[in-house]
């Protein structure tokens, strides 16, 4: 990999739009009636399986980029198809066993991994004009 940075730079993006979204999702929880310990725990773990991911995702897309950009543009793709199916099943695993268990909410579980998207889109608003995507 040759420049990290971008990788952590959009991690913190949603990290910090985790930590924002996870507690309005429990405070909207118990204005709901439903607040319990397993929303809380639902949601922490919701959203740190949503910054993993998302991590170990540009991670992989930053190496697959370097290794189109040296000529092998095959393995970058393999690269990305074995990462995508690794991370997925260990995703669905962590979440079958969490809700199976009854420690964590379902839904409180299930919420973190949908806020990404929205994180992503509104960090968009803050990025400098020089860091704008082309």
């Amino acid at each position: 990999m040759k420049n990290k940075n971008p990788v952590y730079t959009e991690t913190l993006y949603i990290l910090l739009g985790e930590l924002i979204c996870v507690p309005i999702m429990i405070g909207l929880f118990a204005l709901a009636g439903h607040f319990n310990r397993s929303v809380v725990l639902g949601g922490v773990v919701g959203a740190v399986l949503t910054v993993a991911n998302f991590f170990f995702m540009a991670v992989t897309v930053s190496i697959a980029t370097d290794r189109a950009q040296d000529q092998n543009v095959k393995g970058g793709q393999s690269l990305l198809q074995i990462s995508m199916l690794l991370r997925y099943l260990i995703l669905f695993t962590i979440l079958f066993i969490a809700a199976k268990s009854k420690f964590c909410h379902p839904l409180a579980l299930v919420l973190p991994l949908i806020f990404e998207r929205p994180i992503l889109t509104l960090s968009e608003f803050f990025r400098k004009a020089g860091e704008r995507k082309s």
